[in-house]
């Protein structure tokens, strides 16, 4: 997987990429995080890249230029997708995640400052994706969350291929929230890891996990159920 990232703020990604799986996943060659900024893209000896909105208002808009020329640089894999992280876009979700983990080559916007120039919507016509009802400074945090859930998908990325298996909302647990886990020692400050779980009974401790699964997402999640 090619993830190529368009953002005013490289540091961030690049800097989430060199800690815990993510780096693993880049240096076993799984995943490949390329960065690309606008500002490099400009025809602004001050590498301007944003500007006042049309009609008055507050805050800037990123400009269209720097971002068409930025994205038209990148080379395309045939299988590629082309994301654009805004709170206008589809709420993200784990099934989106498991959808996009099967392209060769992800291609994410990243936003900042009020917003884009409408153009880059209409000329460029990116998936929009939103990652909940809330607003960030920018899409830099999105993209990150869409690289991380993405390849925890991607075969050899979490070294245990069940891991995401199991994740909540995965299709593993047909979109349920994920079964409690217990570890050493058995016992803790009077609390006890289920029997269940020390029989070595495959068959039941996977029907326990799937019963639990559907209780805890009914206490927490009723929603999902409905």
């Amino acid at each position: 997987m090619i993830y190529d990232v368009i953002t005013l703020f490289p540091e961030i990604i690049q800097g989430y990429c060199r800690e815990s799986i993510t780096k693993r996943g880049i240096e076993e060659g799984i995943i490949t995080v390329n960065t690309l900024n606008p500002r490099d893209f400009t025809h602004d000896k001050h590498k301007k890249v944003d500007d006042t909105p049309y009609g008055g208002g507050g805050g800037m808009v990123l400009m269209a230029q720097p971002i068409f020329d930025c994205y038209r640089s990148i080379e395309r894999c045939e299988n590629s997708a082309f994301l654009m992280m805004t709170p206008q876009g589809e709420r993200y979700s784990q099934k989106t995640a498991e959808e996009l983990s099967h392209y060769e080559q992800i291609i994410i916007l990243c936003g900042h400052y009020e917003g884009f120039d409408e153009r880059i919507r209409i000329g460029l016509a990116p998936r929009e994706i939103s990652i909940g009802d809330y607003v960030l400074t920018g899409g830099e945090l999105g993209a990150l969350v869409l690289i991380d859930s993405i390849s925890r998908n991607l075969k050899g990325y979490l070294g245990q291929d069940i891991c995401s298996h199991n994740d909540s909302f995965s299709s593993g647990l047909e979109g349920l929230l994920e079964y409690p886990h217990y570890t050493k020692p058995r016992e803790y400050e009077g609390m006890r890891v289920p029997e269940i779980l020390l029989s070595g009974n495959h068959k039941k401790i996977e029907e326990y996990r799937k019963q639990e699964s559907i209780k805890k997402t009914r206490l927490k999640r009723p929603d999902i159920l409905t």
